[in-house]
C-alpha cells in the first residue's frame, strides 16, 4: 500500500470510529409536547414543572417540552390527535369528549387516555365590592370575563350559565385569566370568571388595584340541579383569607385536572414520567412549583379519573397499589 492510500485510510478510520463515540451526542432526541393552559392559569405551571424538573431533563432517549394553549378543551382535541403528547384535561371534557356529549361537537375523542390526578379546578367568579352584585342572579347585563375561547374556564362557564338561564343575558367577554384581570382592574369588567385552582394568580393581581370579593356558587348550583346533571363536579371550600379582602370562606363547585396521554405514547414513557413527577422528590419540586399541588400523592393519583387508563399509567398505579 503506498504512502497516498495509507493515509486515506488511517483517516478514513479515524472517522468512522469519530463518528462511532460521538453519534450520541449528535442524536436529535424524541421530543414529548406537554400541553398547558394560558398565561395566569395553573395548566401552563403544570407544563412548565415537569419539564424543568432535573431528573426528567435528564433524560436522554427523549425531551419533554411544556407548549401553551386556551386550556382544557384544546388540549383534549390536540392530544387526541397526536399533535401534542401529554396534556392536563378536567375529567369532565374527558368524559364528554369520549362519549361525543361536548357542546356543538358530537365527535367522540378516544385517543386521550387518563394517565394521573393532579388537583381540584373550583369555579372562581370575582366582582368589585359594592358593585351590587351578590350573586349570579345580579348579573344579566353585566360585562363578564368567561375565559379564552376553546378552554375549560370558558367551556364550564357556558355550561353553567347556561344551565341558569344566564349565558345569553351577559355581555360576554373571551378572554384568558391575566387578561381578564387586567380588563377589571380597568373598569372595563364588572366580573370575570375563572376555572382554576386557588390561590391564582389573576385574582391577587385584580385585588391589588381593586376591592374585589367572590360569590358563592355552591348554593346555586345545589338548588338548580346542577350536581344531578353533571355529576363529576363536586363542592368546595375556598378557605377565608386566599384572597385580601375576602376574609370569610365561599363555596363553589370543582372538577378534577388530568395528567392526560394520546393513547400512542409507549408505555414505558408514561410509566417513567409518573415514576419521576410522584416519587417523593418530585413532589415536593411540584409543591414548590405552586402550593395547588400539595393535592398531588400517590394516593389520590386516580381521583377523579372516570375514564380509560393509559396503559402506563395502569401499570404505575398498580404497583402502587392505589387501582
Amino acid at each position: 500500500m503506498n504512502k497516498k492510500y495509507a493515509l486515506a485510510f488511517v483517516s478514513m478510520t479515524v472517522f468512522l470510529l469519530v463518528c462511532m463515540f460521538t453519534t450520541d451526542a449528535f442524536a436529535v432526541k424524541k421530543r414529548y409536547v406537554f400541553g398547558g393552559g394560558p398565561a395566569g392559569g395553573t395548566f401552563q405551571v403544570v407544563a412548565n414543572a415537569i419539564q424543568v424538573y432535573k431528573p426528567v431533563k435528564g433524560i436522554k432517549e427523549y425531551m419533554v417540552r411544556a407548549q401553551s394553549s386556551a386550556g382544557s378543551i384544546e388540549n383534549l382535541r390536540r392530544v387526541n390527535s397526536g399533535k401534542s403528547h401529554f396534556a392536563v384535561v378536567y375529567s369532565g371534557h374527558l368524559y364528554q369528549g369520549r362519549k361525543g356529549m361536548l357542546k356543538n361537537d358530537p365527535r367522540k375523542y378516544r385517543n386521550v387516555m387518563a394517565v394521573g390526578y393532579l388537583y381540584g379546578a373550583p369555579a372562581q367568579l370575582v366582582v368589585r365590592k359594592g358593585s351590587g352584585i351578590r350573586s349570579v342572579k345580579d348579573l344579566p347585563g353585566k360585562k363578564v370575563g368567561v375565559g379564552n375561547a376553546g378552554s375549560g374556564a370558558f367551556a364550564n362557564c357556558e355550561l353553567f350559565f347556561s344551565h341558569l338561564g344566564l349565558w345569553n343575558k351577559i355581555e360576554r367577554n373571551a378572554m384568558g385569566y391575566n387578561d381578564a384581570a387586567a380588563a377589571f382592574g380597568n373598569r372595563q369588567l364588572d366580573a370575570f370568571w375563572l376555572f382554576t385552582a386557588f390561590p391564582s394568580g389573576a385574582v391577587i393581581m385584580a385585588s391589588q388595584t381593586n376591592d374585589i370579593d367572590l360569590l358563592s356558587l355552591e348554593a346555586t348550583a345545589l338548588g338548580s340541579g346542577f350536581y344531578e346533571k353533571y355529576p363529576y363536579f363536586t363542592k368546595v371550600t375556598i378557605p377565608g383569607g386566599t384572597y385580601r379582602g375576602v376574609e370569610k370562606e365561599r363555596y363553589s363547585f370543582q372538577d378534577s385536572a388530568l395528567w392526560v396521554a394520546n393513547a400512542d405514547v409507549p408505555e414505558g414513557v408514561v410509566y417513567r414520567l409518573l415514576s419521576l413527577v410522584y416519587s417523593e422528590e418530585g413532589l415536593v419540586h411540584m409543591m414548590n412549583q405552586k402550593k395547588t399541588f400539595r393535592e398531588m400523592s400517590v394516593e389520590n393519583g386516580v381521583n377523579g379519573i372516570v375514564t380509560p387508563m393509559h396503559p402506563g399509567a395502569v401499570r404505575f398505579w398498580k404497583e402502587k397499589g392505589v387501582l
